[in-house]
C-alpha cells in the first residue's frame, strides 16, 4: 500500500507559513519565502521564471539569478515531499510552461478559502449571514507578511495587488456590517486595515462610522483629527469629501446599537491606575558574567545623567551594539539588575525580536501595548492608533524613574515609540545595527562591544565549569579560547558541552573545535535551542540582509588577507566602487564586519567560518572561481601600477588582461601612495598569490612575483621574496613564454643575492641571460647584467661585473631608455671607485644623478648620492662623503627603503670616523646595526665588529 501523503496546509495572505501533518515548519530564508508565496498566490497557475526573478531581485538580480531561483525549487520540493526524489515525476511543485506551479487542494491554502468565502458571502441573500461569512475570510489574514518585505525594496505587484485585494474586502464588509447594524463584528479588521492605510480616507471614513455605530463618538472623531492631520502634515490637503461626509454623523448617538449590546449607550472607560505592583519585567541575570569591566563603567556613569545633582530633563539612552553572539543582552541585563534598586517605580523589558529567525519583528504597537498592560493601563482606555498609545506610555513615565531594555532592537522606528519623555528613565537599546539614528535625533549614547579578552574568556569558563577543571588543562583552555575566537556566545556553548559532560576532559573538546573550525559544526549541539546555536544567530543578521548585501558577505569569504577595503570587495563582487561602499556599511552596521580602521574593515573568526559556509552552499564554482580571478585582476593590475610608481625596474611587463571585463585598478597618486599600498595590501598580495597558485593561474603568479620585487627587496622580506620568485619559476615554465621564464629566472637570481646564496644566484642569473638572449630581448638582457654586476660586486669581483656591465649601456641608449641609462652609469660609477678610477667614477655619477632629477625619480637618486658619497670617501674628501650620504639617507626614508637605509648608515659611520668625528660614527653605526638585524644578521656583525673596534 503507498503511503497517504501527509496534509499540507499554507498561509500567504500575512506572513508567509506550512505546516505539515498539523506541524508548522520553516519555509526557509526570505527569498524561499517570496517564491513560495508567489506559487501560492496563483493557485496553480504556471509562473514564469522572469517573474519569479523579479519577485525576489526587482531590477538588481545577481548574475546567477538563475540558479540560485533553482536551488530555491529544490529546498522547497524536499520541504514538501521529503521522501520524494528531487528528479521524480509528479509531485506538488512542477516544473513547465517556462517556469513553475504547485498543485496544491484549494482548502490547503488560505487564500483560496479567502475567495471561496468572500464569493458566498456575496451570494448570500441573508445580510447577516454574509457578514459573518466576510468576518471569516478577513480572519484568515495573519501578520502583516515578511517573506518578501525584505527581499526586495518594494514589494512584488502580486503582494501589493492582493493587498489591496483583501482591503477591498474590508471596506465591502464594513458597508454590509453597517447597513444591518452589525458593525461590531468588523470593527477590529477595519480598525487593522485603517493603521495600514492612515492616508486611505474612505477606509478612515468606514471605521468612523463603525465607532460611531458602537457607541464610541470620541474615538470617531480622534480617527478625524488624527487624518486630517496627516494629510496636512504629509500631503499638504485638506481631508476629501468622503472623510468629511463622515464627520456629522459621529456627532450623534447612533439609532442602531451593535447587535451584541443590550443598551444604547456604553459605559464610560475605566480611569488610568497606577500598578499596584511596579512592572520588573528584568529576564534573569547570567549567574556567571564575568569581565566587561571597561564597558561597565561607562554604562554605570550614565546614571549620572539619571540621578545625579543635575539630572537631565531627558531620559538617558544608550545603544549597546555589536556582532551576533558577543553579549550584548548579556551585558544591559547586567547591569539592569545592578542598577535596578535606582528605579523604584519599575523595570520594563521587551525582546523587540529584530533578527530572531523565523518570525516577524515586534512590532513598536505590540510592543507599546505591552508596556500599557505593564503599567496597568485598561484595554478599553489603550489609543487606536501607535502616535497615541506612545503618547499615553510617555505621560504615564512622565515623573517616575523607570528603567527600560529594549532587546534585540531592529531599527530606530522600532525604537522610538518605546523611548520616555522626560528625565529619571534610563534606556538600554541592544542591537546588531550601529541605530546612529537615535544617537544623532534623540541623543543616545553608542556602545560598541568588541570581542572578550582572552583573560575574561577564562574566566567565564571558568565561572561556568569550575575553576579547577580549568586550572587543570591550561593549554586546552587556550585552545578553546582561541578557536572560539573569545565569541561569548561560542565559549557559553562549549561551556555547557563541558557541562553535560564532565567526564569529558577539555582537550577532547578543543580537538572537537580544531577538527570542525571555519565550519561551525563545533559549536552546534543536536536539537539545541537556535538562540544557543552560533549558526543559527548568524543567520538572523544575514537574513535581513539585502539581496546584494547578502551575496557581497558570501563572497567576502573569499578574501584571503586579514583585512579587506571597498575596492577589494568591489573586486570580489564585480561591482563599481561606488555600489560597493553602502553594502560594506549595510554589513558593518549589522555587525557582520568591523570597520577595524577607518576604509578597512575585518570578520572575525566565527563569522568568516559562516560566510565561508554560505559561499560554497549558495554560490556556484564557477561563480566562486570567478570572484577569486577579480579579486586576482585587480590586484595585480594595481600591484602592476604600484611597482612602476614606486622604484620602476628597467624592463617592464605587461600585466595579463583581465578575463572578465575591465579591471578596477586602485589609483595611486605618487610613489608614497605606492609603498602605503604595498605596505597595508601586502598580506592581501601574498594571499591572493596562493589562491593563484590554488587555481593553476600561472600567468598570475609569475607576474604578482615581479611586482613584488623591488618592494621585498627594499623592505627587507627576502624569504618572502624568494619563496614567492621559486614559485614563479616552474609557473613560468609551464606557460612556455620566454619572457616569463626569463624574468622568473632573474627574480629567483635577484632574490639569492640578497640572501647570500651566491651560487645558486649566479647559476638562476646565467640562465635568465640565456633566455632573454635567445628571445632577442634586449631591455630583459640588460636588466639581468645589472643584477650580474650587484652579485659580483657582493662577491668583490669588480672588473668581472664591469665586463658584465658594459653592453647594457648601449642596449639602453639604443632604445633612448634613459632611466636605464642613468642604473648603468651609476653603477658603473661605484664599480670603477672600487677599482680606483675615481675622476671617471665622479664624471658617471654626476650624469646619472641629472638624469634622475630630470625623471622625478627620487628613489634612484639616493642611490646616485650614495654612490657619490662612496667616491669622495675614496678620493680622501670626508666631509664631502659625509655630505652626500646624509642626501642619500634623507631620500631613502622618505620612500620608506629600509635596506637602503640601514646600508647609508653603515657607510655614512665610515664617513664620520674619516672626517674624524668616532662619536658621530657610533651613534651612526648603532642605528646601522639595529636596522640590519632583521634582514642581514651577518652584515650586522660586521658593523658590530666597527662599534667593539
Amino acid at each position: 500500500m503507498p503511503e497517504e501523503p501527509v496534509p499540507l496546509r499554507f498561509r500567504v495572505l500575512g506572513e508567509v507559513r506550512v505546516w505539515r501533518g498539523g506541524v508548522e515548519v520553516d519555509p526557509g530564508p526570505p527569498g524561499r519565502r517570496t517564491l513560495l508565496a508567489l506559487l501560492l498566490a496563483r493557485a496553480g497557475s504556471p509562473v514564469q521564471l522572469p517573474d519569479i526573478v523579479d519577485a525576489l531581485w526587482a531590477d538588481r538580480p545577481p548574475g546567477h539569478a538563475v540558479n540560485m531561483v533553482h536551488r530555491h525549487v529544490g529546498e522547497l520540493r524536499r520541504l514538501l515531499e521529503p521522501g520524494l526524489p528531487l528528479r521524480a515525476e509528479g509531485g506538488l511543485l512542477l516544473r513547465g510552461g517556462g517556469g513553475y506551479r504547485l498543485a496544491v487542494p484549494p482548502d490547503a491554502v488560505d487564500l483560496l478559502v479567502f475567495r471561496q468565502l468572500v464569493g458566498r458571502a456575496r451570494e448570500s441573500g441573508d445580510s447577516a449571514g454574509a457578514v459573518d461569512l466576510f468576518v471569516e475570510a478577513l480572519s484568515l489574514r495573519g501578520e502583516p507578511a515578511s517573506g518578501h518585505a525584505e527581499v526586495s525594496a518594494s514589494p512584488h505587484p502580486l503582494f501589493v495587488e492582493l493587498e489591496r485585494e483583501y482591503d477591498c474586502v474590508v471596506r465591502e464588509a464594513a458597508a454590509f456590517a453597517l447597513g444591518c447594524g452589525r458593525a461590531d463584528r468588523v470593527l477590529p479588521v477595519l480598525s487593522a486595515s485603517a493603521a495600514r492605510c492612515p492616508l486611505d480616507e474612505g477606509i478612515q471614513a468606514l471605521l468612523m462610522r463603525a465607532l460611531a455605530a458602537t457607541g464610541r463618538p470620541d474615538r470617531a472623531l480622534a480617527v478625524f483629527r488624527a487624518t486630517a492631520a496627516r494629510l496636512a502634515d504629509e500631503l499638504g490637503v485638506d481631508p476629501g469629501p468622503e472623510l468629511t461626509a463622515a464627520r456629522p454623523q459621529v456627532t450623534e448617538r447612533p439609532s442602531t446599537t451593535s447587535a451584541t449590546s443590550n443598551t444604547s449607550t456604553s459605559p464610560a472607560p475605566p480611569p488610568l491606575t497606577t500598578p499596584p505592583v511596579p512592572p520588573a519585567q528584568l529576564p534573569s541575570a547570567l549567574p556567571a558574567f564575568v569581565g566587561r569591566h571597561a564597558e561597565l563603567e561607562l554604562l554605570r556613569g550614565l546614571l549620572e545623567g539619571v540621578d545625579g545633582a543635575r539630572p537631565s530633563s531627558a531620559p538617558v539612552i544608550c545603544t549597546i551594539s555589536g556582532t551576533a553572539g558577543v553579549g550584548k543582552t548579556a551585558l544591559a541585563v547586567h547591569l539592569a539588575h545592578e542598577v535596578a534598586d535606582r528605579f523604584p517605580d519599575g523595570q520594563l523589558y521587551v525582546d523587540l525580536r529584530g533578527f530572531a529567525a523565523g518570525v516577524s519583528p515586534t512590532a513598536p504597537e505590540n510592543a507599546v501595548r505591552g508596556f500599557l498592560d505593564a503599567l496597568g493601563v485598561p484595554a478599553a482606555r489603550v489609543p487606536e492608533s501607535l502616535d497615541a498609545q506612545a503618547a499615553l506610555y510617555r505621560s504615564l513615565l512622565a515623573g517616575r524613574r523607570m528603567l527600560v531594555v529594549l532587546d534585540n532592537a531592529r531599527d530606530a522606528a522600532q525604537v522610538r515609540p518605546l523611548l520616555p519623555g522626560g528625565g529619571g528613565c534610563l534606556v538600554l537599546v541592544t542591537s546588531r545595527n550601529r541605530l546612529s539614528g537615535l544617537a544623532s535625533a534623540d541623543g543616545a549614547r553608542p556602545l560598541t562591544l568588541d570581542l572578550v579578552t582572552s583573560d575574561d574568556a577564562r574566566d567565564a569558563l571558568a565561572a561556568r565549569i569550575g575553576a579547577d577543571r580549568v586550572a587543570a588543562e591550561p593549554e586546552a583552555v587556550a585552545e578553546i579560547v582561541a578557536l572560539t575566537a573569545r565569541l561569548p556566545l561560542a565559549l557559553a556553548v562549549v561551556a555547557a558541552r563541558a557541562v553535560v559532560h564532565p567526564s569529558f576532559p577539555l582537550s577532547a573538546l578543543a580537538d572537537q573545535l580544531r577538527g570542525s573550525h571555519r565550519a561551525l559544526d563545533g559549536f552546534h549541539e543536536a536539537g539545541a535551542d537556535t538562540a544557543t546555536d552560533v549558526r543559527a544567530v548568524f543567520s538572523w543578521s544575514y537574513d535581513a540582509l539585502g539581496a546584494e548585501a547578502a551575496r557581497l558577505f558570501r563572497l567576502l569569504a573569499l578574501h584571503p588577507g586579514p583585512d579587506l577595503t571597498v575596492h577589494t570587495a568591489a573586486a570580489l563582487a564585480g561591482l563599481t566602487v561606488g555600489r560597493t561602499r553602502p553594502l560594506l556599511a549595510e554589513l558593518a552596521d549589522a555587525h557582520l564586519l568591523t570597520e577595524r580602521a577607518p576604509g578597512r574593515y575585518v570578520f572575525h573568526d566565527l563569522l568568516h567560518a559562516y560566510a565561508t559556509e554560505l559561499v560554497h552552499a549558495d554560490e556556484t564554482d564557477d561563480e566562486r572561481r570567478g570572484a577569486v580571478r577579480r579579486l586576482l585582476d585587480h590586484c595585480l593590475h594595481t600591484a602592476h601600477a604600484a611597482a612602476l610608481h614606486y622604484d620602476p625596474p628597467t624592463a617592464v611587463i605587461t600585466p595579463e588582461e583581465a578575463s572578465q571585463g575591465s579591471v578596477q585598478a586602485q589609483a595611486l597618486g605618487d610613489d608614497a601612495a605606492a609603498c602605503a599600498w604595498f605596505r597595508s595590501e601586502r598580506p592581501l598580495l601574498l594571499g591572493v598569490f596562493r589562491q593563484a597558485l590554488e587555481h593553476g593561474l600561472d600567468g598570475h603568479v609569475w607576474q604578482l612575483a615581479w611586482c613584488l620585487e623591488r618592494y621585498h627587496e627594499r623592505l627587507g622580506h627576502w624569504h618572502e621574496y624568494l619563496a614567492l620568485q621559486r614559485a614563479a619559476l616552474p609557473a613560468a615554465r609551464r606557460l612556455g613564454d620566454p619572457v616569463a621564464l626569463g624574468h622568473a629566472h632573474r627574480g629567483l637570481g635577484r632574490a639569492c643575492v640578497m640572501l647570500r646564496h651566491y651560487a645558486e644566484a649566479e647559476e638562476q642569473l646565467r640562465c635568465a641571460q640565456g633566455v632573454f638572449e635567445e628571445a632577442g630581448d634586449g631591455h630583459g638582457l640588460a636588466q639581468v647584467q645589472l643584477s650580474l654586476w650587484l652579485l659580483l660586486t657582493r662577491q668583490d669581483r669588480f672588473k668581472e661585473g664591469l665586463d658584465e656591465l658594459a653592453p647594457a649601456l648601449g642596449i639602453y641608449r639604443a632604445s633612448g631608455h634613459r632611466r636605464g641609462q642613468a642604473y648603468v652609469l651609476v653603477a658603473t660609477a661605484w664599480g670603477e671607485a672600487c677599482l680606483g678610477d675615481c675622476r671617471n667614477a665622479l664624471v658617471h655619477a654626476h650624469q646619472a644623478l641629472a638624469l634622475f632629477q630630470e625623471l622625478g625619480a627620487r628613489l634612484p637618486e639616493g642611490y646616485t648620492w650614495d654612490t657619490l658619497g662612496h667616491v669622495h670617501t675614496r678620493l680622501g674628501e670626508h666631509p664631502r662623503s659625509v655630505t652626500c650620504h646624509q642626501r642619500a639617507l634623507a631620500l631613502f626614508r622618505e620612500a620608506g627603503d629600509l635596506f637602503n637605509v640601514a646600508c647609508v648608515l653603515d657607510r655614512l659611520g665610515d664617513a664620520h670616523l674619516a672626517a674624524g668625528d668616532r662619536a658621530a660614527a657610533l651613534s651612526t653605526w648603532r642605528a646601522a646595526r639595529e636596522a640590519m638585524q632583521d634582514f642581514d644578521p651577518v652584515w650586522a656583525a660586521e658593523v658590530r665588529r666597527k662599534i667593539d673596534a
